[in-house]
């Protein structure tokens, strides 16, 4: 598993410690927000505002996806074959000096989206599931802390993320839509921003829905924008504004797996070291950075994908630490999650109290090209269970039969799932099926139920489960280092990071 590529880089770093032109124009606070909203925090005259921010966004992260990836390098460092358990290895961000809680409900639901709660991030309002910064009535448009830094004092702003550009969470930082879902709307808002650094997946309907519209790369580039579409000319790449999309494009045109990415291509943590090269200047910038493949991994259920992204975006918060040493007093580095998605559990009622983590060290691919690369083939060829077995084996580590005490030996109930899942996969008319089938949706959710399956099972062998195919009302936490940190602590309001930030900067 690509997991244990990832747990010696991270023990080495623990060791070393319609609303388009008036939002152009800069959409104004509105006087009266229909929303109930708490619009100031109370913080200390004496807090000393940075002029470098970072703001990490672990989407679908909450304190089971961090923990478990915690617990993971814990159990892959514990050598010593004492049955005595030795502990966590703590992620980069765990080690911050302030931690504080935040509730992430929205005017929807308490179970919200990625819109929403980044909206409530980037603005401090809440609003609908599914709407970017404008409020209940889509009349009016909120403007974003990041819009206000470059306008108010010249900033430099980069935006960053592991999914596509024009995704709900890095769309709140620079658009503001009635619906998530205007990706072409969202993309032209990307280009009229002028901020300074975009890097991340591919923009999704770059043509619009009909594509007949004039590509979105190439408005980019008639705005100014160096427009990069491989790795080679973003290593070259010095100064911007500049939008940079990953050459090794995976599923819906997303940054790959951390479990599938090789060696030789970029990882988050790259393109914050680039984003860092190109924003520096004595003014300031200010760079959100989301690990988005976690919430993706979460809602498939594959824990040992989830974690793999959830230790990459602490690789990433490596990079800000770095630069954080050489402008101690001028940085803040804040790491939170949207919302939690899938209610993944450390425990599992097979396991009982017990936890069995280095499982998923057999892990060496991610769900989706696992769907990809061999269920596809399958279908086509009529593959045999037991020729599919081979596969699960070596890519899983699940086995039909192997030593006593081999903990990825299946039981013979666990054999009759994975086989009712196969069969079920292979099956040619399974697509006409009832949608609304609520025992296959428990079992299957929207995804490929062999696949699936496989990690369900690996999942609670390891001692790991979730609950959901959806997001959840969890909490999520909010670290901080740096210059305004004291701030971050305590419980309160997703929509209470943009105003503590505010308020520390100054902005109006």
């Amino acid at each position: 598993m690509k997991l244990q590529r990832t747990l010696a880089l991270s023990l080495a770093a623990t060791s070393l410690a319609g609303t388009l032109a008036a939002c152009s124009a800069g959409a104004a606070t509105p006087a009266a927000e229909p929303s109930v909203q708490t619009l100031s925090s109370q913080t200390s005259p004496a807090q000393k505002a940075p002029k470098y921010v970072f703001l990490f966004i672990g989407d679908g992260m909450s304190y089971p996806q961090f923990q478990a990836a915690s617990d993971y390098l814990g159990a892959m460092a514990d050598t010593n074959n004492d049955d005595i358990l030795d502990g966590n290895v703590n992620l980069s961000f765990m080690d911050f000096p302030v931690a504080g809680s935040a509730v992430t409900y929205d005017s929807t639901s308490f179970c919200p989206d990625s819109a929403s709660t980044a909206t409530s991030i980037s603005t401090g309002y809440k609003t609908y599931s599914g709407t970017i910064n404008m409020d209940e009535t889509a009349t009016v448009a909120y403007e974003t802390i990041a819009e206000k830094l470059r306008e108010q004092f010249g900033w430099k702003i980069g935006v960053i993320s592991s999914v596509n550009l024009n995704h709900a969470t890095p769309a709140a930082f620079y658009a503001h839509q009635a619906s998530r879902g205007n990706y072409y709307e969202i993309g032209e808002e990307l280009v009229a921003s002028g901020f300074e650094y975009f890097a991340g997946g591919g923009l999704l309907k770059p043509t619009g829905s009909a594509k007949d519209k004039t590509s979105l790369y190439d408005l980019a580039a008639q705005s100014g924008y160096q427009v990069v579409m491989t790795q080679a000319e973003a290593e070259a790449v010095t100064a911007g504004p500049v939008l940079i999309i990953d050459e090794h494009l995976a599923d819906s045109d997303a940054f790959a797996y951390e479990n599938d990415r090789t060696e030789d291509m970029w990882a988050l943590s790259d393109y914050v070291k680039k984003g860092i090269e190109v924003l520096d200047n004595d003014t300031g910038f200010f760079m959100m950075v989301e690990g988005g493949k976690i919430d993706w991994a979460c809602h498939a259920n594959d824990a040992g994908s989830t974690i793999a992204d959830t230790i990459a975006l602490s690789d990433a918060v490596e990079e800000a630490v770095a630069f954080a040493k050489q402008h101690p007093d001028e940085t803040l580095i804040l790491v939170t999650g949207d919302h939690e998605t899938g209610g993944l559990t450390i425990g599992y009622s097979g396991t009982d109290y017990d936890t069995f983590l280095t499982n998923l060290s057999n892990q060496k691919i991610s769900y989706a090209k696992y769907d990809s690369n061999y269920v596809a083939g399958y279908k086509e060829n009529n593959t045999s269970f037991e020729d599919v077995m081979k596969d699960v084996e070596a890519l899983f580590g699940l086995k039909l039969s192997g030593a006593e005490d081999d903990k990825l030996v299946l039981t013979d109930y666990e054999v009759q799932k994975l086989k009712d899942a196969y069969a079920a996969t292979m099956d040619p008319d399974r697509a006409k099926a009832d949608p609304a089938n609520q025992a296959e949706y428990v079992l299957y959710g929207t995804y490929e139920p062999l696949s699936v399956t496989i990690t369900h099972l690996l999942n609670n062998k390891s001692g790991i489960n979730f609950s959901s195919y959806a997001h959840t009302g969890l909490p999520v936490a909010v670290f901080a280092q740096g210059a305004g940190q004291d701030l971050f602590g305590g419980s309160y309001d997703n929509t209470q990071i943009y105003h503590k930030l505010a308020d520390l900067l100054d902005v109006k």
